[in-house]
């Protein structure tokens, strides 16, 4: 138990209101896969948006490059967008994380469609590369966001000791009668 109490602190950070080391922050592993998690949806969010939209010669209307369903791009956009916004955030709740003291409110912040195509709807083959790369990130996605799951989780554990272990251990004033 000694080496928890000279170790990283509650839920793996930090004594709190302790410098920010920029330094500590990126080697850490969670950092990292929240960025490349966030350049993933960048690139996911930005391939859809620019490229997504498609016509044929004789129209004037764009339809969604994914076999003309706007629902489709719609998802597309959203989802990277959210995971876009979420890596922003995550990221800056991690910033801020050996700031907060108080082990309950670490713990709050540790738990904080593809079918076929027809030819005849993209004539000039457009955008086909972006919905490629789209869908290519959305895939490795699954394995960064993954990956933050079980680091999250390790996370989470630690502290759920670390709790548990500060109300059996912490020294309860004794009242003598």
């Amino acid at each position: 138990m000694d080496g928890m109490q000279q170790g990283s602190g509650a839920y793996g950070a930090g004594r709190a209101g302790g410098a920010f080391d920029p330094l500590t922050f990126i080697q850490q592993p969670h950092t990292g896969l929240r960025i490349v998690s966030w350049l993933f949806s960048l690139v996911i969010f930005g391939c859809i948006a620019n490229e997504g939209y498609i016509n044929r010669p004789d129209e004037v209307e764009q339809f969604c490059i994914f076999n003309r369903n706007q629902n489709a791009c719609n998802y597309a956009v959203g989802m990277g967008s959210l995971a876009f916004m979420c890596c922003v955030v995550f990221l800056a709740l991690d910033a801020y994380f050996p700031q907060i003291s108080s082990v309950k409110d670490r713990k709050k912040a540790v738990l904080a469609d593809w079918q076929v195509a027809k030819p005849e709807d993209n004539p000039l083959r457009a955008g086909g590369d972006a919905a490629r790369a789209a869908i290519t990130f959305s895939f490795f996605s699954i394995f960064t966001w993954g990956a933050l799951t079980l680091v999250s989780l390790e996370r989470l554990k630690r502290v759920c000791f670390e709790e548990e272990y500060e109300e059996l251990f912490t020294q309860q004033p004794h009242t003598h009668t």
